[in-house]
């Protein structure tokens, strides 16, 4: 007697795969079912993305520099760009205003008031606070009072000074930045003192309303004051003038200027200070200890052809310009 194959009968797997399949087609159809819901029931995981805003066209000056800066330029502009400061900057005022008229030439631009003639950084900046002026050249930093009175100092170029003695000096040494503070607060008052021949120093200083006169007793005196005026042998000058004070070092006199304004003199020598030249290279590395940077200071508020004028200075064109003035550019 023949026996039964063992398992399930044949009707058990056709039933099985049929499940299986239409299992299969109603999840297939759910997820699309699933999708087309999701997509039209405002599910926030499927919501369309708005478009992108457009780019707008963003307003800014002819010939947008490299390097810029932002300012409130709420002010009209003026008939005239007055400007006034640095006597030591002149050469970089100048040099920028002429670029920049070639390229505005509608925009009329002064430089010292009133006869056309800078008067300091610390005239100009006083000037610039009492509105009479709508931008500065500084040779030194803002002081705080300058600062509260919404003054913004922006750098535009590096400049160093020099200390300077008469090429026929006998002394031809350096000097450390602690000797040079105490030649001008009075403490050495002989070249002996510092390796030299037995002869008075005799100390010509800036005047006080010089940029660098306020430099030189930042960087050197660490603010101190100088020594008091004991003519013949510590004098100060009462207008802020260099080539006077250059021109009357003589073989015994010590002073000190911008590099730009001593390195091409005939009659004169720069002193190394802390074993440095002030050469581009020790200015930029910062191994130079009288270094520092030069600015073009506006107010809180100001207007359009200010904000222009300074990111003319900022931009390639203009630092290019300043690199020719001998001065060192930010870039």
């Amino acid at each position: 007697m023949a026996t039964r194959p063992s398992g399930p009968p044949p009707i058990v797997y056709i039933l099985l795969i049929a499940i299986l399949g239409w299992g299969g087609w109603y999840a297939h159809r759910s997820g699309l079912l699933s999708s087309w819901l999701s997509r039209t029931s405002g599910s926030p995981t499927a919501q369309p993305q708005a478009p992108a805003a457009p780019n707008l066209p963003q307003a800014q000056a002819p010939n947008p520099p490299a390097s810029s800066v932002n300012l409130d330029t709420s002010l009209p502009n003026p008939a005239v760009l007055q400007m006034d400061g640095s006597v030591t900057m002149v050469r970089i005022v100048l040099a920028l205003k002429s670029g920049y008229s070639q390229r505005n030439p509608s925009i009329p631009i002064t430089y010292g008031i009133p006869d056309g003639k800078p008067n300091g950084s610390n005239a100009g900046l006083k000037a610039l606070m009492e509105g009479r002026i709508q931008l500065a050249a500084s040779s030194r930093p803002l002081n705080a009072t300058e600062v509260q009175a919404g003054l913004q100092a922006i750098p535009v170029a590096k400049d160093a000074l020099a200390v300077a003695v008469g090429v026929n000096n006998p002394y031809k040494g350096g000097l450390t930045l602690q000797q040079l503070a105490d030649i001008f607060q009075g403490r050495i008052t002989n070249w002996s003192q510092v390796g030299g021949p037995d002869r008075r120093i005799r100390v010509l200083n800036r005047a006080p309303q010089s940029g660098t006169y306020s430099v030189f007793q930042e960087l050197v005196l660490l603010g101190l004051p100088f020594a008091p005026d004991n003519p013949p042998y510590f004098t100060t000058a009462t207008e802020d003038v260099t080539t006077p004070l250059l021109r009357a070092l003589g073989e015994d006199g010590i002073t000190y200027s911008t590099v730009d304004q001593v390195q091409n003199q005939q009659t004169v020598r720069m002193v190394p200070i802390d074993g440095q030249m002030p050469t581009r290279e020790a200015i930029q590395s910062g191994r130079y200890p009288l270094a520092r940077n030069v600015f073009l200071v506006v107010p809180r508020k100001t207007s359009p052809v200010v904000a222009d004028f300074i990111n003319y200075a900022l931009s390639d064109q203009g630092q290019q310009i300043i690199g020719r003035t001998e001065f060192i550019p930010l870039r």
